[in-house]
């Protein structure tokens, strides 16, 4: 995108949010005023500002442009395959497996040519949708994925030093949401991913492998899948109407959405010439036959007339949806409390004083809460003190009643052996004394007498 885009979608950006802010009141008041400040003047010779779009054509040649296509399809629907004919050349994309545990998303970025305009393409594809036994959250990769780049583009906006001059924009700009051609209705995954999707991105939806089926059941295929939107509140991308250079040929082509589509790279001999076709055994499906399917129209709608309108669309709508939210979750606005219009400095300090008061309440309540804390648990310890306290007393009277006890048994002990060792003493006394008996002394008389006889 040029400089010049660039600040130009800015500016519109800036304003779009304003606006959408305003009382229709205000907004009359403003564009009354402006009218009658504004006078028109008559040159009286050449200036040179109509050269201005091509001055802003040279710049975006210079500069290139980015384009970025979201595949949403089961796999093996014939997703590469499509891309690969709609812009005539082979991006070598491998095939797929059917049993990935999750969805994810594979982005490649290209680098095309054509003639001196360069293009700088990036393909996203859905890689595992639709593969698992439980599809409830196989769209929330891609809503995912969406948003991320929306916040990557709306970081590098708020950023003091910005690069949008050269940012590589990733930002989804069409999703080619690929129906599998069963002649019945929509799939429930389908109406889900494409309801979750239709307020991120321009949804175009086709009907793959249209071959499959004969033209008068495609016919209410068609019908069968326009009801179901409809009726179900899915917002497709309308081809817009408001150029009046292009204004009928989007208006017959808003009637035949859902494209039926047949892709195919390989070339078959019709007549005396090549041309991009499926060969069957019961005939030829060739692809850029607007009676055998609707690939020139999706060709013609998506990059030949309609592919600066999805950019801006993205940015303009989708982005803008976003970048919305997510200023007013941060509590930006552009309208004060007596409907009066904001400045960014206003809201700047409007905001910073409310972050002030609502941090200087904040820590009132910190406070509060740590001097409460602080005295609960100070009564928890003086409790535990006092349990401790008398648990220690406790121990204390046990102990000294303990010790008196141990001291009584061991005054007792040392009686007892007091009086044993008298006893000993007195035993060992007696054992000591010679013994004598009456009778011996008697006896000892009776022999002194007979030896004095003889």
């Amino acid at each position: 995108m040029s400089s010049e885009v660039a600040r130009h979608l800015l500016f519109q950006s800036h304003m779009a949010t304003k606006t959408a802010h305003m009382s229709p009141q205000v907004f009359d008041n403003e564009e009354k005023q402006k009218k009658e400040n504004t006078r028109s003047l008559a040159m009286s010779g050449h200036v040179g500002f109509e050269s201005l779009p091509d001055q802003l054509v040279n710049r975006s040649i210079q500069q290139g442009f980015c384009f970025n296509i979201l595949c949403v399809g089961e796999t093996g629907i014939g997703k590469s395959t499509l891309i690969d004919t709609l812009f005539n050349t082979n991006f070598e994309d491998h095939e797929s497996s059917h049993f990935y545990p999750h969805v994810r998303l594979k982005a490649q970025t290209y680098e095309l040519q054509e003639s001196n305009v360069r293009l700088k393409l990036t393909i996203v594809n859905t890689v595992g949708f639709g593969d698992q036994i439980n599809k409830e959250e196989s769209y929330q990769p891609i809503v995912d994925y969406i948003d991320t780049q929306f916040e990557a583009y709306l970081q590098e906006e708020l950023k003091i030093k910005r690069s949008l001059f050269n940012y590589h924009d990733s930002r989804i700009h069409v999703c080619l949401y690929f129906i599998s051609p069963t002649g019945h209705s929509l799939k429930t995954l389908d109406l889900l991913t494409m309801k979750s999707l239709d307020s991120k991105v321009n949804i175009i939806p086709v009907i793959a492998k249209a071959d499959a089926i004969s033209k008068t059941e495609l016919q209410k295929f068609k019908i069968k899948l326009m009801s179901e939107l409809v009726s179900n509140g899915v917002q497709i991308y309308q081809f817009p109407t408001d150029d009046e250079t292009i204004a009928k040929i989007n208006a017959s082509m808003n009637g035949h959405l859902p494209f039926a589509v047949v892709g195919s790279m390989d070339e078959v001999k019709v007549g005396n010439k090549m041309v991009k076709a499926r060969q069957y055994p019961w005939g030829i499906v060739q692809v850029e036959n607007e009676n055998h399917c609707d690939f020139v129209k999706l060709r013609e709608m998506l990059i030949c007339t309609n592919m600066e309108d999805l950019r801006d669309e993205t940015h303009t709508r989708h982005y803008e949806l976003y970048r919305r939210r997510k200023l007013e979750e941060m509590g930006l606005t552009d309208m004060g409390p007596e409907n009066k219009p904001l400045s960014l400095q206003e809201t700047y300090e409007a905001k910073r004083h409310e972050f002030y008061g609502e941090r200087q309440r904040k820590e009132e309540e910190m406070k509060q809460l740590f001097v409460q804390r602080v005295k609960e648990k100070e009564a928890v310890l003086k409790e535990a003190e006092r349990e401790l306290q008398a648990k220690f007393e406790h121990l204390k009277r046990v102990h000294q009643e303990e010790k008196l006890r141990l001291e009584e048994k061991r005054r007792l002990l040392e009686e007892e052996i007091i009086a044993f060792s008298k006893k000993k003493a007195t035993s060992e006394i007696y054992q000591n004394q010679p013994f004598m008996t009456p009778g011996g002394n008697v006896r000892k008389d009776k022999d002194r007498k007979n030896s004095s006889f003889m």
